[in-house]
């Protein structure tokens, strides 16, 4: 499989573009989080070393970390609630996902009952958090 960090790479300019907003807004900023959803399937590793570069430039002495939100279902049918480790993805489906979350809904069914009507509780998209010196 060939791998396209392009993802990974639009995703740090996007953070990038946020935390020059946030600097402007709060010159104090010290920390940000950045939360990143399964459905996302990020590389941490290239998207870590995309930060640290542009970090350096944009906000130096701001600390920066990365974390996951695991995806959680809910159905709309029966009311059942599953993550991913409930279902069997390939590889090119868990790919297929990573670029459109929202192709979940063609690979996964309800465990329970077997229906594609459900919605994306968490894990989908990317967050800030951020913390600012007082």
């Amino acid at each position: 499989m060939v791998y396209n960090w392009m993802h990974e790479w639009a995703i740090a300019e996007a953070v990038i573009l946020e935390v020059e907003n946030l600097i402007t807004r709060y010159p104090s900023l010290r920390r940000i989080k950045v939360v990143a959803g399964e459905l996302q399937n990020i590389d941490e590793s290239v998207l870590r070393q995309y930060l640290d570069m542009m970090m350096k430039e944009v906000a130096p002495g701001v600390d920066y970390e990365i974390t996951r939100e695991k995806a959680e279902f809910k159905c709309n049918v029966c009311g059942y609630r599953w993550s991913l480790d409930d279902v069997d993805l390939s590889e090119d489906e868990r790919e297929a996902i990573h670029f459109v979350p929202e192709a979940v809904h063609a690979y996964v069914k309800c465990p329970s009952c077997g229906s594609r009507d459900f919605i994306v509780v968490k894990g989908r998209g990317i967050k800030l958090l951020y913390e600012v010196r007082e």
